[in-house]
């Protein structure tokens, strides 16, 4: 069953046009994965689902219901996270502060303590470093941090923007396994990353966006053995 829908989404940055009736479909509990070039448009989508940048035309609805007019804060209360690239964290507040400002979707101050240890349990070192201010923890840290802080609202989707991006390899495998732990909560996960040959392996279905639109759909596994796909986007 789709839990998000988006259909023929176009987006605009002043007068230029950055996506062109884009259509997409995210399966609840799935992982859907969206690759392309740098500049592609994959960004601007996560951004207009969550309406930073809000669509010009088109329709967004998650479980049927229309999100083009509502605010960001008021998707966010929905239970759709980004986790947006470059992590966008409070450098200057602890681990905790940052986790906390997550957890907007409640009042109740035991059911936030629930979720901040089930967070903290999930993600050890940030336990760890909960007194640290942000800033100062290293670049998977601070994209655990990140991860943590959208969980600390309870999505039932997790959008993410290049996870990986700028990590070493051995935190960028930490990373995935993360994903994979993530899905395994039963959250819907909507992926956009440049390493394609890992998110097409792991999507349950995948779009492949040129110039801001979708150019190509299917299941990961068949993108990943697509002559079109392994040439252009694997170097095979």
């Amino acid at each position: 069953m789709a839990v998000l829908e988006v259909e023929h989404v176009s987006t605009f940055y002043g007068e230029f046009q950055a996506l062109y009736a884009v259509s997409l479909l995210v399966e609840e509990h799935a992982l859907t994965g969206i690759v392309g070039a740098n500049g592609a448009g994959k960004s601007t989508i996560l951004r207009t689902i969550c309406g930073l940048t809000p669509a010009r035309s088109g329709s967004i609805r998650h479980q049927g219901f229309s999100l083009e007019k509502l605010s960001t804060f008021e998707i966010a209360r929905r239970g759709i996270a980004l986790v947006p690239e470059g992590r966008r964290l409070f450098p200057y507040m602890t681990v905790l502060d940052n986790l906390l400002l997550g957890a907007f979707r409640t009042t109740k101050r035991e059911t936030r303590a629930g979720t901040l240890d089930s967070v903290l349990k999930f993600f050890p070192v940030l336990k760890k470093r909960r007194s640290q201010l942000a800033g100062t923890l290293s670049g998977g840290e601070q994209q655990m941090l990140a991860i943590g802080r959208a969980l600390m609202g309870t999505p039932d989707i997790i959008m993410l923007d290049e996870p990986s991006l700028g990590l070493s390899p051995k935190m960028v495998s930490h990373i995935y396994r993360i994903l994979d732990e993530i899905r395994e909560l039963g959250i819907t996960v909507l992926l956009v990353e440049q390493n394609v040959e890992w998110c097409l392996r792991k999507a349950d279905r995948a779009y492949i966006l040129e110039n801001g639109s979708i150019v190509l759909e299917g299941t990961g596994k068949d993108l990943l053995t697509d002559e079109g796909v392994r040439k252009a986007y694997l170097g095979l």
